[in-house]
């Protein structure tokens, strides 16, 4: 495969900045919910990347493994303080091999939107289910698109300027085929740097329906991972699925 349908794409073009870019994430908030749901684990993070969540996750004794499809994310992880010590597996989190059983099965951060398919993110909720232990959960963070910031499906906006670069954003929203398109430009004395993004969003009930396909059920959503509650206006929701 190539471009953005490959499972690397991503990962493989922005792991070099990709620390650096989401700092203002803190991931305390999500690290203290999971902690909850794990117990002594195993837990599996699919999409590990640079190990944002499952670092502090695993520095509180919990079991963590990690799949992602980008060996260069996965080197970024595995050169921190406590990286190499958690297994990873490298594939696809639609249908890469993980053992298991978990405990819990997370994805944080939008990242089941990086699947460009509705067939490929439901692949993901099986993928999940089957590792799941009888008692197990599955927990997503995604975001709800605001289509009032969609304009007409087309975006641009400055992310930083500084003395000598700019950062630009350049976005595509198609709502036909549910995708968003995006481009980071950077433009500094080095040259041009692009960071692509492509995204196929859906709505908390399409999710739902995925879910129960793979033999799972909704049990606990919420606005965020203080567990406020999620409603119209909420811009992401933490939904927790186990067996049905």
């Amino acid at each position: 495969m190539a471009g953005f349908e490959d499972p690397a794409f991503y990962g493989d073009r922005w792991a070099e900045v990709y620390d650096e870019r989401h700092e203002y994430l803190d991931p305390a908030p999500a690290v203290e919910f999971l902690a909850g749901l794990a117990g002594a684990g195993p837990v599996l993070e699919l999409a590990i990347g640079t190990g944002r969540v499952a670092l502090p996750l695993a520095g509180r004794g919990i079991a963590v493994e990690g799949l992602d499809a980008s060996e260069a994310m996965v080197a970024r992880l595995r050169a921190k303080p406590g990286g190499a010590s958690i297994p990873v597996t490298i594939g696809d989190m639609a249908d890469g091999p993980a053992s298991g059983p978990f405990r819990l099965v997370y994805l944080v951060f939008n990242s089941l939107f990086g699947l460009l398919s509705q067939a490929r993110q439901a692949d993901c909720f099986r993928n999940a289910a089957r590792v799941l232990d009888a008692g197990g959960a599955f927990v997503l963070e995604c975001f709800v698109l605001d289509v009032s910031r969609s304009g007409r499906g087309q975006q641009v906006w400055v992310r930083d300027v500084a003395e000598d670069s700019v950062t630009v954003g350049l976005g595509c929203y198609d709502p036909a085929a549910q995708r968003i398109t995006t481009q980071v430009v950077t433009l500094d004395r080095q040259g041009t740097a692009l960071r692509p993004v492509a995204l196929r969003y859906c709505w908390p009930a399409e999710l739902d329906l995925m879910a129960g396909q793979a033999g799972l059920a909704l049990r606990e959503r919420y606005g965020d991972w203080d567990r406020r509650p999620f409603g119209p206006a909420s811009g992401k929701h933490i939904s927790v699925y186990r067996r049905a």
